[in-house]
């Protein structure tokens, strides 16, 4: 019979790293749980759950205990996704650090983590070709609109934030964070960030979430980072100075 402290849920490891001589240091994102600390026990030495926790892989994990870190008493693969190469390996890196930086602690958001789970199936099953940056942008941008909505942080996509107007496709905008999309020829102060210019079509088509557009999909990038920036505060995303390395 399971205890209070006793849990189970599916979930994939977001980062490891070492613990002490024998054990690992597991961040896991679960279906049940949200994120979740846990040590990985003799992990390093040979353990059969060693050979589990690899990112990016869909886990049954069980785990225990009622501090902060828990103790994982389990995992087992559900099945095996194909590995993740190229800038589709860097594009995974980068959503595993964005929930690592904004998403909270043991708390749980099943329709992100299903739409994490698809993400991590699109980049595995991604080829080599000369649309490969393109699609892994749309991937990355529809992940994070929906991390953006399930952390509470949901951009305002149908009116306009002064009049409360519907947005109208042909008109131009400045994206406010905090506000939302304010038409161009508003003389209203804006305020101290520096919004981001967006097509009324771009607005319209993100709130469809229709990504297919040119312009569309490079106005969605300008307004993914400004928005996620403004949410990250001081923290930084790791991946993207080592992309930009790559590159």
């Amino acid at each position: 019979m399971r205890t209070s402290s006793s849990f189970a849920s599916d979930g994939f490891v977001l980062h490891s790293y070492p613990y002490k001589e024998t054990s690992l240091i597991l961040e896991t994102f679960t279906r049940s749980h949200g994120r979740v600390a846990m040590v990985a026990k003799g992990a390093k030495r040979g353990s059969a759950s060693k050979y589990a926790l690899n990112a990016f892989q869909p886990l049954s994990l069980e785990w225990f205990g009622k501090a902060d870190m828990k103790t994982l008493k389990a995992a087992d693969h559900q099945r095996i996704n194909p590995q993740i190469r190229g800038a589709a390996l860097m594009a995974a890196f980068y959503v595993n650090e964005l929930l690592l930086k904004l998403a909270a602690k043991d708390d749980a958001h099943e329709q992100l983590f299903e739409r994490y789970s698809e993400t991590i199936c699109a980049l595995a099953g991604l080829q080599t070709s000369s649309q490969l940056s393109r699609e892994i942008e749309i991937v990355l941008r529809r992940f994070e609109l929906k991390l953006l909505e399930e952390l509470g942080y949901g951009l305002t996509l149908a009116r306009e934030a002064d009049s409360d107007a519907a947005i109208d496709a042909q008109a131009e905008y400045l994206y406010v964070v905090e506000r939302g999309p304010v038409r161009l020829t508003s003389q209203q102060e804006v305020g101290a960030v520096e919004p981001v210019k967006l097509a009324g079509s771009t607005i319209l088509a993100l709130a469809r979430g229709e990504l297919s557009d040119a312009l569309t999909l490079a106005q969605a990038k300008q307004l993914m980072r400004r928005v996620i920036n403004h949410h990250l505060g001081d923290k930084s995303l790791h991946t993207r100075q080592l992309i930009r390395e790559m590159k």
